[in-house]
């Protein structure tokens, strides 16, 4: 069976680079399926190059927006993402580039990848996931203690670049509320816009 790296999701590109995460959030897709939209993002393997995706890219009619996010972390796979991006900007200058992330790349790293981006990736959506430390690590479950904060510092520094960032929190998980509105203070004041997404029990 071949990875799917490319996909569509309502009309738009998705890349789906890796199946590796720094959290096991409780509300991930893929602990109930193993496919969107019927086109399954369990790789075979994690050695795929950025040559093996564009070469998927190229037989997809190209659209509006392009992004990164599959069954896993896409910033885990920095340098074949800004490889790609790189491809995507320079053949479809047009084409809005988004990063869905967990914000943990700057941890992981050990630099600050942001600015690495400035030119690359038109927006992040970093998932903020909670109002305090503790829900978000009961929410996200994190391999490192210090992931919340490292998620604001990687907004505040999308926002820094002038890069367009939303911070994402996932309301309504088994019922679960989130205080929203403590949710959108944090996110205004690291200079990020508040993106509320409701939990789909069935998924894609």
């Amino acid at each position: 069976m071949s990875n799917t790296l490319v996909y569509l999701l309502d009309g738009k590109i998705y890349i789906n680079l890796t199946n590796k995460c720094t959290n096991d959030c409780i509300f991930c897709l893929r602990k109930d399926k193993d496919d969107v939209v019927g086109q399954t993002l369990w790789l075979d393997d994690e050695n795929s190059t950025a040559q093996d995706v564009i070469k998927q890219l190229e037989t997809f009619e190209m659209t509006s927006e392009i992004i990164f996010c599959g069954y896993g972390e896409p910033m885990l796979k920095f340098d074949v993402l800004k490889e790609v991006a790189e491809y995507i900007k320079s053949k479809y200058p047009n084409t809005k580039i988004r990063v869905n992330t967990n914000g943990h790349a700057n941890f992981v790293y050990k630099r600050n990848v942001v600015k690495e981006l400035k030119d690359l990736v038109d927006e992040f959506s970093v998932s903020l996931n909670g109002a305090t430390k503790e829900e978000y690590d009961e929410l996200s479950q994190p391999k490192f203690d210090e992931a919340y904060e490292e998620v604001k510092k990687f907004i505040r520094e999308c926002s820094a670049y002038s890069i367009n960032v939303s911070a994402s929190v996932v309301d309504g998980y088994k019922g679960r509320r989130l205080n929203i509105e403590e949710c959108e203070r944090i996110a205004n004041s690291l200079g990020a816009k508040l993106r509320v997404r409701e939990w789909i029990q069935n998924g894609y």
